[in-house]
C-alpha cells in the first residue's frame, strides 16, 4: 500500500490565480461603455436617458444589438431621437454610419449644452423650490445614498463636488437642444452611405461598405448605424420593399452585428403609415430586430388626451403614446426584464429633451375638488402643519 503525504497536490496543473481571465473587460478610457446593472454586458447610450432607462433594466443600449423605433402618421418623433443618438455617438467619438440620407442630414444633430445628470439636477432644483417644504429640520441630511461614500465621481478637495472637466470627459449620456446644430471636431469622421441604383437588391452595396469600415478600424472603435426612414419610397427605390431584399438586408447587418458583437450599434426608424403593422413584412422586420418601440402620436384635435398625461399645470403635456414590443435583451439565462412592456408610457419632446414618462388619465368630470388642484398644480392637502 503507498501513501502519499496530504499537502501535494494530485497534479501540477497551471496556477489558478495566474491564468488571466477570459472575460473581456471594459476599458476603463472609454466613457461611453458601462456594464449593465442588470447583467453586466457592455451597454451605451442613445443619447436619451429616458430611453435608456426603459430598455430591459440594461440602462442603455446593449452592444451588438439592433433598436427598431415604428412610428404612426406623418410626425417625426423618431426622427429626433436617431439624432439624438447620431448625435450621442459624435460627441463620444464613436463612428456614425449614416444610411440612406445626405450630409445634410448630419448638419441638423442638436447642439450639445451639457450632460444629462447636470440637466437633470436643474430640473429637479427647480421642483424642490416649487413644492411644499416638510419636515424642514431633515434637509441637511440630503438623499439617501447621495453623500461621497457612495460616489464614485472625482471631487474637488476644496468644496466636494466633482470637478467640471472630469465630469465632462466621464458622462456617459449628454443632454442636447434641438433648435441649436452641434459643432463638435468627430462631426467630420461620420460616414454617409449612399443608395447605390441596381437592378438587384440596393443593399448590397451597405452591407459591403459597412463590413469593410468596420474591418478597417481598429479594434477598440464603438460604431453606430444609423438607418432614417427603412423603406421610405423618398429615399428607397421601388424594389427595396420586396421581402427577399429587405430580409435579406436586415439578416446581413444581424450576422455583421453578432461578428462584432462588442463594437457595434444599429437604430432604425420605420413609417407605419405607409406599412401596415399587421403585414408579414412589417412583422418580419420586427423579429430580425432585437427592440421594438412604436410611436404612436396624439391627433392635433385630441386637446383632452394631450392634457391628461401631466400630472400638474408645470409640466408639459405629452405629444403621444410609445408602446414596447420588444426590449434587448430576453435571453435564456434571464438577463433582461420585460416589465415595461406592455404598459402606458407616453412621450414629450421639447426643447431640449425627449422624455418617456408613464401615462395617467385625467381626474373624472364630477371630481371637481381634485380638478381644480391638479389645474393650479399643488397638491389636495397643502395646509398640513407639522
Amino acid at each position: 500500500m503507498s501513501f502519499r503525504k496530504r499537502n501535494i497536490g494530485l497534479s501540477t496543473g497551471v496556477d489558478r490565480a495566474a491564468t488571466p481571465s477570459t472575460q473581456p473587460a471594459l476599458p476603463d478610457s472609454n466613457p461611453s461603455i458601462r456594464p449593465s446593472p442588470d447583467d453586466g454586458r457592455p451597454t451605451t447610450s442613445t443619447g436619451t436617458p429616458s430611453l435608456d432607462g426603459l430598455l430591459a433594466g440594461h440602462a442603455g443600449l446593449p452592444m451588438g444589438k439592433t433598436l427598431l423605433i415604428e412610428e404612426n402618421g406623418t410626425t417625426d418623433f423618431a426622427g429626433a431621437l436617431l439624432r439624438y443618438y447620431a448625435a450621442e455617438g459624435v460627441v463620444q467619438e464613436q463612428k456614425v454610419h449614416v444610411v440612406g440620407v445626405p450630409e445634410q442630414w448630419g448638419r441638423s444633430l442638436p447642439g450639445l449644452i451639457g450632460t444629462a445628470e447636470s440637466l437633470q439636477g436643474k430640473r429637479s432644483d427647480r421642483r424642490k423650490e416649487e413644492r411644499m417644504k416638510i419636515a424642514w429640520r431633515y434637509e441637511r441630511l440630503g438623499e439617501f445614498g447621495a453623500g461621497i461614500a457612495g460616489s464614485r465621481d472625482t471631487l474637488t478637495p476644496s468644496t466636494g463636488e466633482q470637478d467640471p472637466a472630469v465630469k465632462e470627459q466621464t458622462a456617459f449620456c449628454h443632454a442636447f437642444d434641438l433648435t441649436k446644430r452641434l459643432t463638435h471636431p468627430s462631426i467630420t469622421n461620420m460616414a454617409f452611405i449612399p443608395l447605390i441604383p441596381s437592378r438587384d437588391s440596393p443593399f448590397t452595396s451597405i452591407i459591403k461598405q459597412l463590413q469593410t469600415a468596420i474591418a478597417s478600424a481598429g479594434p477598440t472603435t464603438i460604431h453606430r448605424i444609423v438607418i432614417p426612414s427603412l423603406l421610405n419610397p423618398t429615399i428607397y427605390p421601388p424594389t427595396a420593399c420586396q421581402p427577399e431584399y429587405v430580409l435579406q438586408f436586415l439578416h446581413s447587418l444581424k450576422a455583421l452585428m453578432s461578428t462584432h458583437a462588442s463594437r457595434v450599434t444599429a437604430m432604425i426608424t420605420f413609417p407605419l403609415s405607409l406599412f401596415s403593422r399587421s403585414s408579414g413584412l412589417v412583422r418580419w422586420v420586427e423579429l430580425l430586430c432585437d427592440g421594438v418601440i412604436e410611436l404612436c402620436p396624439f391627433p392635433h384635435s385630441a386637446d383632452s388626451l394631450t392634457t391628461s398625461g401631466a400630472a400638474t399645470a408645470q409640466e408639459e403635456p405629452p405629444q403621444g403614446m410609445l408602446k414596447t414590443h420588444r426590449l434587448p435583451v430576453l435571453h435564456e439565462r434571464g438577463g433582461g426584464s420585460d416589465q415595461n412592456v406592455g404598459q402606458d408610457w407616453a412621450f414629450i419632446l421639447s426643447r431640449r429633451r425627449f422624455e418617456i414618462k408613464p401615462f395617467s388619465l385625467p381626474p373624472a368630470e364630477g371630481d371637481t375638488e381634485a380638478q381644480d388642484h391638479v389645474a393650479k398644480g399643488v397638491p389636495k392637502k397643502a395646509d398640513l402643519e407639522f
